[in-house]
């Protein structure tokens, strides 16, 4: 059971704002303020602004923890707050609360600071940080020093996937017995020079710095590459028994979890998208669903040519003959990509369209890849929608999938 969801996004710093932006139709994405890009060719991200962690921490442990653990933390406690759940947890409950806290990149900015210093130097300069506050590892581990939880604790990193990674596992670990409460999400960091220079190397960003609230095109015809995000996403999963024990508002229920590999190419998706396929097919038998149940995708779609080409034809095979009558949305035109929290974010904003009854726009839909052919891809607009079961697909670079399925909590 879903009891709590915590956002910080391009779009806003908790999840109200993220979603009144999102169906607002907002684009996050402007030209980068974090640094001076002019030596990039690619100079647009969707950056978290007006971001405050100072009511976790204080200004010692500010410094001393990189800005993705920063995001993680504060996501992790408006779930927390969310779900009713204690400032600071104690005894049985901290035992059976564990944390998967997913990124894709890590502390990248403490790390690039520290490559950077001893280059130039020398490394007896290095701060003894470099290490604890870059890990991947440590967000995690950084959420249970600062909530209290000693049950399992680790990271998922699977790139693009890595959040998908986290809630799936985590509701692995309450159904195998092992925890009564997880706290899953993903939380990513990723806008300085070097990322962004990386990711442009690839050709895999997009170039259209001139309107950069235009760049992020998922399924349109002008797509030309993703554009950088950054953020976190955190929900509470409870056993159903332990969140009805204690009187907790059941928000949705992640009923079903796939996970497979492409076995293909490092950046691109398989032929047809047959990996997603295979990944939202188990998910489906594992919630004793079929492909006809199905209201909603939020749809991966990071406004790549062949990646969202592939992931509407892997739709259209899931979905099969009722695939017209399936709202479909894609979240990255307005948030942009952000790599290791994107599929956190987006089964927040799955569950935050069973509940409202709304379904985020994809926005810059001017002219649909032929591929889309009879798919609701809720162009531009936000449509009221009554959807009761929803599928979240994430994928990630390595050719590694997920499929998340939310339904309501009275289904």
């Amino acid at each position: 059971m879903v009891t709590g969801m915590g956002l910080v996004t391009a779009l806003g710093n908790d999840v109200a704002s993220t979603w009144d932006g999102l169906i607002a139709g907002r684009s996050g994405i402007r030209t980068i303020e974090a640094f001076d890009p002019s030596r990039l060719t690619v100079r647009i991200a969707a950056e978290v602004r007006d971001f405050d962690a100072s009511g976790l921490l204080d200004r010692k442990e500010l410094r001393r923890t990189d800005r993705c653990i920063q995001f993680g933390l504060v996501a992790a406690r408006e779930a927390l707050d969310q779900a009713g759940l204690p400032d600071r947890f104690e005894g049985e409950l901290a035992e059976r609360t564990g944390v998967i806290l997913g990124t894709g990149l890590g502390g990248v900015g403490t790390l690039i600071d520290g490559f950077t210093t001893n280059a130039l130097r020398g490394p007896d300069r290095i701060s003894p940080f470099l290490i604890p506050m870059g890990i991947p590892n440590i967000g995690a581990g950084q959420v249970a020093i600062q909530f209290g939880m000693t049950g399992p604790n680790f990271t998922t990193v699977s790139a693009c996937a890595t959040g998908g990674h986290a809630l799936g596992e985590s509701s692995e670990i309450i159904r195998r017995g092992d925890a009564d409460v997880m706290v899953a999400g993903g939380t990513e960091a990723g806008v300085y020079e070097a990322i962004v220079g990386g990711f442009a190397a690839m050709r895999a960003l997009s170039t259209r710095n001139d309107d950069p609230a235009a760049a992020s095109r998922p399924f349109d015809t002008g797509r030309d590459g993703f554009v950088m995000g950054e953020g976190a996403g955190v929900v509470i999963l409870e056993a159903r028994e332990h969140a009805e024990a204690r009187g907790a508002t059941i928000l949705a229920e992640l009923v079903g979890y796939g996970a497979t590999a492409d076995a293909s190419h490092i950046t691109l998706p398989a032929p047809g998208g047959i990996g997603a396929v295979r990944a939202a097919n188990r998910a489906l038998e594992k919630a004793g669903l079929t492909a006809a149940d199905l209201d909603h995708v939020n749809a991966h779609a990071t406004s790549t040519p062949e990646g969202d080409k592939a992931e509407l034809q892997a739709i259209k095979t899931i979905l099969g003959d009722g695939a017209g009558r399936v709202s479909i949305t894609a979240n990255k035109s307005m948030l942009g990509h952000t790599l290791g929290a994107a599929g956190a974010i987006e089964a927040i904003i799955s569950i935050l369209t069973i509940r409202e009854g709304c379904v985020p726009p994809t926005i810059n839909l001017a002219e649909p890849d032929p591929e889309a052919a009879g798919l609701d891809l809720t162009p531009n607009v936000a449509a009221t929608r009554h959807v009761e079961t929803a599928l979240s697909n994430s994928f990630g670079f390595g050719g590694q999938n997920t499929a998340l399925i939310f339904s309501g909590p009275g289904r």
